[in-house]
């Protein structure tokens, strides 16, 4: 993941910052406690197809 990118991109659903994820390749949302998938490098930021984090994920740093 492009770091610059990385900078700009925001939760679209509560325009918070993202976490990447690299093992799981997805683009965490805490404040919305949603995982968004990387599908050949491009991040799919619809909130439909993020899954929602459990609440293990949520706590964890």
């Amino acid at each position: 993941m492009d770091s610059k990118l990385l900078q700009i991109l925001v939760c679209p659903v509560t325009k918070g910052p993202l976490i990447y994820d690299k093992k799981a390749n997805e683009l965490i949302s805490k404040s919305a406690r949603l995982a968004y998938p990387i599908r050949d490098g491009i991040p799919v930021m619809l909130e439909d197809e993020a899954r929602k984090l459990s609440e293990k994920e949520y706590l964890a740093d």
